[in-house]
């Protein structure tokens, strides 16, 4: 057998396995992330999620989720870079983590 003839059938082989369905891993917390929100975030956003007003300064945290640049990478980076007059807090991996799971789990599907 030549080589491109393996590599032809080892592409193949590959795309076969990675066609069946794909489950999601969830990483985080999102009851401790509410709970970080509710003692840290809740003085200036509202974190419910059932206010969803885009234009409210600084944003509800339902219309963080459900913008359209929202991905679990940009919060993250987000949450780690100073940005107007938010309190400068040093979350743990963890923390990051559980906030940003409380944020998905308020995003509208």
């Amino acid at each position: 057998m030549t080589s491109l003839a393996r590599a032809t059938i080892g592409a193949a082989f590959m795309a076969v396995l990675g066609s069946g369905p794909v489950q999601a891993q969830s990483i985080g917390d999102l009851t401790a992330g509410r709970m970080i929100a509710t003692t840290l975030c809740v003085q200036c956003h509202r974190i419910t999620g059932s206010d969803n007003d885009p234009n409210r300064t600084p944003p509800d945290f339902g219309a963080v989720a459900n913008m359209r640049s929202f991905t679990e990478l940009s919060m993250r980076v987000f949450l780690q870079t100073p940005h107007g007059q938010m309190p400068r807090y040093q979350f743990s991996q963890t923390e990051l983590d559980d906030i940003v799971a409380y944020l998905s789990s308020l995003r509208q599907r």
